[in-house]
């Protein structure tokens, strides 16, 4: 039988404060997927409150990154996000009729046609991108959420 010593012990460790439920939000977004801005984001993009409905159902976040085409592919979204997932494009209008606002906001952000992309993170969880090229200041904008597949 363990001593009072040892259960006061456990009853302080279970009440510690872990830090602010900010802090603790931060660090459990950046424990999945895959890196989604390394250049300025459009400020229609961070105006966007969708969530993408999954077991998880989780907030379309903004994706800003370099790109210097006119039209982009699987295999360039693969090449942007390190080259190392499974991606494909999410080919029918379902998702788009889903999701009208993130595919409107994408669509004002950049400036080509907009497009959807599955990206395998591991197997139960994916991430779908939403973007579009923006030509004039060459990059790839858009929207991105996690999905929780069970």
């Amino acid at each position: 039988m363990a001593s009072d010593a040892d259960y006061a012990s456990f009853l302080e460790r279970a009440n510690q404060d872990t830090g602010s439920a900010e802090q603790q939000s931060s660090s459990k977004k950046k424990g999945y997927g895959t890196k989604s801005v390394d250049t300025a984001v459009p400020q229609a993009l961070e105006k966007v409150e969708e969530y993408y409905v999954s077991d998880a159902d989780e907030p379309f976040e903004p994706v800003a990154l370099k790109y210097s085409g006119s039209s982009i592919s699987a295999d360039d979204v693969k090449a942007l996000l390190g080259g190392e997932m499974d991606v494909e494009e999410v080919q029918g209008s379902s998702f788009k009729q889903q999701y009208q606002k993130v595919v409107v906001a994408v669509k004002q952000a950049g400036s080509g046609d907009v497009k959807v992309f599955r990206v395998q993170i591991d197997g139960t969880r994916a991430e779908f991108y939403v973007v579009a090229v923006d030509e004039k200041e060459g990059r790839v904008v858009g929207l991105k959420a996690l999905s929780v597949e069970s």
